[in-house]
């Protein structure tokens, strides 16, 4: 609003000239038939008339400038928001993925800038209602002060009892947005991954999870329209209900000889005038409603600060332990250790607490991590987010280690095929999309191995290759890793077979922890989870 205020404050004008010229129509028309009509003035006649058409034209071109004010504060809402998310979302980085699902950021970009430039855009309609209210008023006061007085009462009576109809819509509104959002994030998470879910066979359960979310956000909306639809009625109701009360006093005045006919169609045209600034005054609690929605969602986007800065100053001797107090989950050093969680989420959490991406209780060797200087040197997380740099392949992979390093990692990722066929020098275009899937989940495990962190985070690494590839990587990466403190969040039995120690999470803590044979036989929730309950 800041930014773009000298737009919305002339449009908020000229809709005010908008709509007072049109409430101002009915008292020139009522004057023309007292003074022109009924007092046979043929001078007053063509005064009122000419003055009813200057009220026309100055009508039709302020509401062709209002308007193209108003698409042009509704655009520049909309841009400005997703430019300030864009800003954010660069600055943030890897930080977003890990703090907000793809789902909420796409429904930023579609839904909630909508609802923030309708909110400008009422704004201009809005302000001409108010005056327009406050006009008519004033003239039906002048005129007749017990009608005045009808509508000074009547209007603020029709808004408060509309009033109590904005929470439910509001709650219900966010509601369906955090649906929504969550359906979009399953959505993106189903498409990145059909090939690989067609490959074990669980394409059919999660196409029932996300047809059981669709109702989910289905049954909200149907609970948010029916909020809306309540207010819309309002709307029409309440306003209808004054108008009726305000022509028939007016009829019995008229009939009582205490106003003219002329002054009576004036207080008619007022009356029927006034469902207009009303239902405008309920679409703009309405649109403001959701742009309050719409608004929190954005903020809490742009709320969101860059992963805690390394502000210690301790560096510990490596490898050492780390022990998460949050999950209970201790990763001892130089180990291959897997964590199982029965939901997804809960190993996420725990990845991002022991990269420090998220604040936690978290000690590597007996140091909290905000202590440590270098802990983004020591601990990498790598994720399924990450993204591949453009630019030469090799060059985008290569660690510390050189070459040497490099070509160990790509064999331990199963990736040197890859490599091979696209060529060494190969240009890698913008986030890897000229390689599928599966190739781009390869390749960036070689970039995570080739950089030889003293731990090394990987979550779920293998989700997107196929069974052959997954076994001989789980074959693989133990000895690529040996000497070095290694966790890998995931579910696959293939994996979970070569760990050196499995650690089951459930409901966020660390539930059972050993072997993954043992587990299987003695852990039957784990069983559960790891085998997806086939």
């Amino acid at each position: 609003m800041r930014a773009q205020g000298r737009s919305v404050v002339i449009g908020a004008a000229l809709g005010v000239v908008w709509m007072v010229s049109q409430a101002l129509m009915p008292a020139a028309l009522g004057n023309a038939l007292d003074e022109g009509v009924a007092g046979r003035d043929e001078g007053a006649l063509l005064g009122w008339t000419g003055a009813l058409l200057g009220l026309g034209a100055v009508q039709a071109l302020s509401g062709l400038m209002r308007h193209r004010y108003a698409v042009y504060n509704w655009l520049s809402t909309a841009y400005r928001t997703v430019q300030l998310v864009t800003r954010q979302s660069a600055r943030l980085g890897a930080t977003l993925g890990r703090r907000l699902s793809a789902g909420e950021v796409v429904s930023v970009g579609i839904a909630d800038v909508a609802h923030l430039g309708d909110a400008v855009d009422i704004l201009a309609r809005g302000s001409g209602a108010v005056v327009a209210i406050v006009v008519i008023a004033a003239l039906m006061l002048a005129a007749s002060p017990p009608l005045g007085l009808v509508v000074l009462v009547g209007v603020p009576l029709v808004l408060a009892v509309a009033a109590p109809l904005l929470r439910p819509m509001r709650v219900r509104e966010e509601r369906q947005r955090e649906l929504v959002g969550e359906l979009n994030a399953r959505a993106t998470d189903l498409v990145a991954g059909l090939r690989v879910l067609r490959g074990i066979g669980g394409e059919g359960l999660f196409a029932r999870r996300y047809r059981d979310g669709s109702q989910r956000v289905r049954r909200a909306g149907v609970d948010a329209a029916r909020a809306e639809s309540m207010l819309s009625g309002a709307e029409i109701l309440l306003p209808g209900l004054l108008i009726a009360l305000v022509t028939w006093l007016g009829a019995r005045f008229a009939a009582g000889g205490d106003i003219g006919i002329g002054r009576f169609v004036a207080f008619y045209g007022y009356a029927v005038f006034l469902v207009q600034p009303l239902k405008t005054l309920g679409e703009a609690a309405g649109k403001i409603t959701k742009a309050r929605v719409a608004a929190g969602r954005v903020v809490r986007l742009l709320d969101l600060a860059l992963e805690p800065p390394a502000t210690g100053t301790l560096r510990p001797p490596g490898p050492a332990a780390l022990v998460d107090a949050a999950s209970g989950v201790t990763v001892p050093p130089g180990a291959l250790t897997m964590i199982a969680a029965a939901d997804p989420r809960d190993a996420q959490a725990i990845a991002d607490r022991l990269g420090r991406y998220r604040d936690g209780d978290v000690a590597y060797g007996g140091v909290p991590l905000a202590d440590i200087a270098d802990l983004r040197e020591r601990v990498l997380v790598a994720v399924n987010e990450d993204r591949l740099f453009a630019g030469p392949l090799r060059d985008g992979l290569r660690g510390p280690g050189g070459d040497a390093a490099l070509d160990a990692a790509l064999a331990a990722a199963s990736a040197a095929d890859v490599v091979e066929a696209a060529g060494p020098d190969a240009w890698i275009a913008e986030a890897g999309r000229d390689f599928s899937g599966g190739q781009q989940q390869r390749l960036r495990l070689a970039r995570a191995l080739a950089a030889d962190p003293e731990v090394l985070v990987l979550v779920e690494p293998t989700s997107a290759v196929d069974a052959h590839t997954e076994a001989a990587i789980a074959g693989r990466l133990g000895a690529a890793r040996a000497g070095r403190t290694t966790v890998v969040c995931t579910t696959s039995p293939l994996l979970l077979d070569r760990a050196d120690r499995v650690v089951y999470v459930e409901d966020g803590r660390a539930a059972a922890e050993g072997a993954h044979r043992d587990l299987l036989a003695t852990v039957p929730r784990y069983a559960a989870a790891v085998t997806r309950g086939m």
